[in-house]
Formats: structure tokens, sequence, C-alpha cells
């Protein structure tokens, strides 16, 4: 038994680590319990085995359905967690997507507006630094303008930006939360392409740059091969008393605490409160509602390939891309579907893995692979598109039949893409072949859907039979328990989760440090 702090933070990643520098600036006693190994960035390889090895490798989960989840690559394994090796591209979410179905009939509603995170989205682009051109992104909310130019342009995205103007279509810099300039004590990106392994020189604002080393100056504590098994309840099963975990050497702890946050892949934050269940909570901790695990949401996502004559320099850059467009991001029925899209466009490539050139294609093999390599690693462009998963109840996670080491039940998560969504990606997928023949490509093909950032499982929302905690995290049932991460989100929208991640969560450790008892 571990001596009692103020805030016991479970996960060490993108949420957890803001929160613990927050918290303890504030001059809280605060502990972070992390099931992966420790991560410092001298123990970052620019290396495609080193990217694997950051994945996740803690306990199983069983995916099932039409669109099974991964967990492999949406999710991180040690220090930083899946932020440790995410690709920087910091969009905020439009206006809309915080109202789909009190405007659309679709979807699910958010508890607050773009309005009332604006400001949060705005303290968050200073502190970790954003490189971009707020102008030239037309699409964007209105906010602060970036405080870093843009990064510049490689071969590949000059000629697909060609393929979007004769089209018609709009691009512009992509904001990325990697150094253009010096900021902050942090060098600029020189620009390798590497960031699928982590960012050693601490130009990408991961939390090994930014907040894990606040936290740690402020007096926070990092416990590493902690894996958290449940919340623990005080006698009266009315709060939340702390966690149990099992050490490194496999002991069984506990981490007494005022406050319990849950801060864990969206994967593990339900399983965590479902394996919670007690007396008072027999279906679960903080699922009164019914609704703990339920809305599982991910992107759809996948890559349109050209070969150009040209050269492409797709080996330069970084791995989220150059240019942006979201001309089809304005949700619109008359379309047919109520989804947004974007597309990030010419990502960095490596020869294989995440990402890698030769996974583009699979089907071939022996001298017709060669052959391809040879022309691909000089001539390849390619271009991300991201379209939006709907929130649907029957895709949720539930606790299986199997169990992990320490005897606690696994999670089996079941998940589907709706007609709505195959119609976005589909929409998607010819207009992107379009772009790269626009362009001058002379091969055009694209690669397989993937399911891309995993979101909900413990939605919030302003009514209790509806939602599992409110606006800050707070679980309606628990008052001292607070869930951070994309696992509150009601919907998925079309952009990268980590800046309202970001900004959902100071807006929670502000509002928890304003009102702390005592």
């Amino acid at each position: 038994m571990m001596e009692k702090v103020d805030a016991v933070i479970v996960g060490a990643g993108a949420a957890g680590s803001l929160l613990a520098a927050k918290l303890s600036q504030a001059g809280k006693k605060v502990v972070v319990l992390e099931g992966g190994p420790e991560r410092s960035p001298s123990d970052l390889y620019s290396s495609q085995l080193w990217a694997r090895r950051i994945k996740w490798g803690g306990p199983p989960t069983d995916t099932a359905g039409a669109d099974p989840l991964s967990v492999n690559f949406n999710s991180g394994w040690g220090t930083g967690g899946a932020a440790l090796h995410h690709y920087a591209v910091w969009l905020r979410r439009h206006a809309d997507d915080f109202h789909m179905q009190s405007r659309l009939g679709h979807g699910l509603d958010w508890p607050i507006s773009y309005q009332e995170l604006r400001p949060y989205y705005d303290q968050v682009q200073q502190e970790v630094g954003i490189a971009g051109d707020a102008r030239a992104e037309i699409w964007r909310p209105p906010g602060a303008p970036y405080p870093m130019p843009p990064h510049g342009l490689y071969a590949q995205a000059r000629l697909i930006a060609g393929g979007f103007q004769k089209l018609g279509l709009r691009t512009s810099p992509l904001p990325l939360a990697i150094n253009s300039v010096a900021y902050r004590g942090r060098p600029a990106c020189v620009h390798d392409g590497w960031c699928d392994a982590g960012c050693p020189i601490l130009a990408l604002a991961n939390p090994l740059a930014v907040y894990l080393p606040q936290a740690r100056l402020a007096g926070a504590s990092i416990l590493h091969n902690s894996t958290v098994t449940r919340v623990l309840l005080d006698a009266a099963g009315n709060r939340a008393a702390g966690v149990e975990y099992f050490d490194a050497a496999g002991e069984r702890r506990v981490q007494h605490a005022e406050v319990v946050i849950l801060a864990a892949f969206a994967f593990q934050t339900p399983r965590i409160l479902l394996n919670s269940a007690a007396p008072r909570h027999p279906n679960g901790l903080a699922n009164s509602s019914g609704l703990l695990g339920k809305y599982m949401m991910a992107h759809a996502a996948a890559n349109v390939y050209g070969l150009f004559r040209e050269p492409t320099e797709n080996y330069a850059g970084t791995t989220g891309g150059q240019l942006l467009s979201q001309e089809d991001y304005a949700k619109d029925l008359r379309r047919g579907y109520p989804n947004s899209a974007q597309w990030l466009i010419a990502n960095a490539l490596k020869p294989n893995d995440l990402l890698g050139i030769v996974n583009s294609r699979p089907e071939l093999f022996g001298p017709a692979l060669h052959e391809f390599m040879r022309s691909a690693a000089l001539h390849l462009a390619t271009m991300t598109f991201v379209g939006e998963g709907l929130p649907r109840a029957e895709n949720r996670l539930a606790l299986g039949g199997a169990k992990d080491s320490h005897g606690f039940p696994l999670a089996r998560v079941t998940h589907a893409f709706g007609a709505e969504d195959n119609a976005c990606f589909a929409s998607g997928m010819k207009q992107g072949l379009a772009i790269f023949r626009a362009a001058g490509a002379f091969e055009v093909w694209a690669g397989p859907r993937a399911r891309m950032h995993v979101m909900g499982g413990a939605i919030m929302g302003s009514d209790p039979r509806t939602s599992v905690a409110d606006s800050y995290g707070q679980t309606h049932d628990v008052p001292n328990l607070v869930i951070a991460g994309p696992s509150l989100f009601p919907t998925a929208a079309a952009v990268n989760p980590i800046f309202t991640n970001h900004a959902v969560t100071l807006r929670a450790a502000l509002h928890m440090i304003r009102h702390w008892p005592g």
C-alpha cells in the first residue's frame, strides 16, 4: 500500500501527461501509473524495428465485427503512450462537429461547443508549438494564429497539389505540432520522416518533449511497468479510494488518492471500469447509464498512391504529411451522408512497415516487387484519406471470456462501419484517384481501408442517463473519479483527435484546480 496522494493518473500518454503537469504545478501530489516500460529521448531510434517496439505491448484485446479496430498501431506502450509515435497532425474540430444530433439528426451532441473550447485550443497550441498558416487554412475555425510558420514543401506535395488545383480543389499547409523553427528550447525538425519511431531531438511535441518534463520538474512521480486492474471504492461505495495495480514483479499494490483519473488508451479505460464492478455498481463503475463501453469509433482511412515520371522526394518531410485539404469537411446531407472528410497530403515514406513503399503493393512478389521498388523509391507519391465514423451504440467494448495474467477479463471490442461511413469512404476514394490522375500520375491505385484513431467507450454528456461523464470528465456516478482522453468523445469528426484531446484535457485540468476541495 503506497502513501496516499492527491491524484493518481492511469496512463502517461497525451492526456495523462498534461494533467500530471498542470496538477503538480498547482501544488498537488501526483503519481502516474504507466503500464509499459520507461522511455527517454535517448531511447528513440530512427528505425522501423524500433517503431514497432513502441506500439502496444500490453494485454491483448479480442476484436470482432465487419471492421475490427486495431490496438497495435493505434496505441502505444511505455512513457508517452500513443502520443510518443503520433504524427503531430494538430487540427481543430469544426463548430458543427459538436452539434451533429441537434443540427442534422445524426450522431450525438457534445455537452460543450467549439466556442467554449476555443481558448483551450489557443493556449495548448502556444504551449506545445504548432507550425502552420492559419490564413491559408481557409476551413479552420476562428482562433489564434499559429506560433510558427509552416514547414516547407517537397516535390510530391507540389505534384499532388497540382492535381487538386486542376479539379478546382484547394490545399493549405498542414498544421503540425513539429517545430519548423527552434521553439521553447527545442530544435527545428530535420524532415527525415521518422515520426512513427518517435522524435529523439524533441522537435515533435510528444509527452517526452513538453508535459512530462514539466510534471517531473513540479514533483510528479511516474511509476512504470505498473498495470492498473481496478478502481477501488471507499467503505460506503460512493467514492473512489484509489487503484489496484501490479508492479513489474507481479506484486499486487494499492495506490490511494483523493482523485482517481483514468487516462488510459480507449480500450483500457472502459475495461478497467467494467472490471471495477462493486455491490453498488454491479454493471461496472460509472455505468448507471448502461453506456460504458458503447459508441466505440474510428476513422475510415486509406492511402491513395501514384507513380510519377518526376522524382517525388518521398523520403523527406514528416510522416503526417505536408498539405491539407478539407474541401469536403462541411457536413451536408445532400451528399447522402453527414460524415466529414479530409486529405492529409504527401506523407513521408519508408521502404516497409506502416506507410511503407512495399506495403502499398502487397500483391507483388519476386522480380515484380523488385522492379516496383526500384521505381517507387524515387517516384511514388501518396496521401491519406480520413473519413468520419459515426457513433453507434452497437460498436462496443465488453468483457470477454479470456483473462490476463492477473486473472482479470480482457476486453472484446466489436466494430463495423455503417452505410453512411461506407458512402463517405467510397466517395473519397473516387475523388482521390481522380486527383492523382489530374496531377499526372501514370499509375494510380488505392490501399485497403484501415481503422485509424480509436475514440469513445466512456462518452461525455450533460445527462447522466445518456453519458458516462460530464464535459470535464467527472463521472456522473462517482464524483472523484475522472476520465480523460478520447474515450470521452461522443463523435469522431474527421480530424485527428490529439489536438482536441489536449484542449479538452486542459479545460478539465484547470477546472479541477479551481474547484479542488479545501
